[in-house]
């Protein structure tokens, strides 16, 4: 029963702007909003600093994070999955090959 009083906790969508920590993440979230006065559009970010226990995302990805109970004094937050890879490889072009194909 104490479930159905509990509000459904927050999700937001972002970008991981730094992995440096040891099992934190900090995720940068846009969010875009209208002025109440002049109606144009206003560009807000915002970084919160999450919990990645397995240290799998990387500088570029799109994560979901969930709000949690306070891990420590700036972690409330945690990864909840990784959306979208920011680090996919590219393939490593050798300069010999280059010069052969061009005329």
């Amino acid at each position: 029963m104490p479930d159905q009083d509990r509000t459904p906790r927050r999700l937001l969508t972002g970008r991981v702007s730094s992995d440096k920590m040891d099992k934190t993440v900090v995720v940068a979230v846009d969010v875009v909003r209208r002025h109440r006065v002049y109606g144009r559009l206003m560009h807000h970010t915002r970084k919160f600093k999450a919990h990645d226990p397995q240290n799998r995302s990387q500088v570029g990805d799109v994560v979901e994070i969930r709000e949690s109970r306070p891990l420590s004094r700036e972690k409330r937050w945690v990864v909840a999955k990784i959306l979208r890879g920011g680090h996919e490889e590219i393939p490593i072009v050798e300069p010999s090959s280059v010069a052969e194909k061009t005329p």
